[in-house]
């Protein structure tokens, strides 16, 4: 189970994101919810560094995604795995040519970070979830990669951290990062 501080989730477990993935592809605007909080939580990223993703940000042929991180964080390049890719273009499809942003709202505007935090809520909720809200998704990226035995230098830079301090959060309850400190 994921870690609570107080009645708050502090992350989601791999199990708990694919819960919360698929309860955000049901009803309306589906395509769009589950590629937003797919790309969210495989890219670590804040509100409103995904409401502020533009198409441009995108490279689908070579599979890359250029993320501008917030708060004086570091800017950074990603890889994009299959499933993104899939969810993008079947996105890109259903939205249509000629649109700046990624994630619009059936008006044709950015998506707001708060309407964004509607959105995590209601799917956490259909997904019997505790409470959800988007930073979740940066956080739980962060726990499932530490868990992978991903060093805390290059997860910082993953999440673009300007600062260690705030990386040591997802390694400091990664128990496998001690496993062979006695061999």
């Amino acid at each position: 189970m994921a870690k609570r501080k107080s009645n708050h989730l502090t992350y989601l477990t791999e199990d708990q994101v694919a819960k919360l993935l698929e309860a955000l592809k049901r009803g309306r605007n589906g395509q769009r919810n589950y590629t937003m909080g797919l790309l969210t939580y495989r890219h670590g990223l804040r509100a409103a560094e995904a409401c502020d993703l533009q198409w441009q940000d995108i490279d689908l042929k070579r599979g890359r995604v250029h993320v501008r991180r917030l708060k004086s964080g570091i800017d950074s390049v990603h890889p994009l795995q299959g499933d993104e890719l899939r969810a993008l273009k079947a996105w890109q499809r259903e939205q249509g040519p000629g649109i700046k942003f990624i994630f619009t709202s059936e008006q044709g505007g950015p998506l707001t970070p708060r309407m964004f935090g509607y959105m995590i809520r209601d799917a956490g909720k259909s997904a019997e979830l505790p409470p959800c809200h988007p930073h979740i998704l940066r956080h739980s990226c962060g726990y499932a990669l530490a868990n992978q035995g991903q060093n805390t230098r290059a997860l910082g830079e993953y999440l673009g951290h300007a600062n260690l301090n705030n990386t040591r959060r997802y390694t400091a309850l990664n128990e496998s990062a001690f496993k062979d400190f006695w061999r």
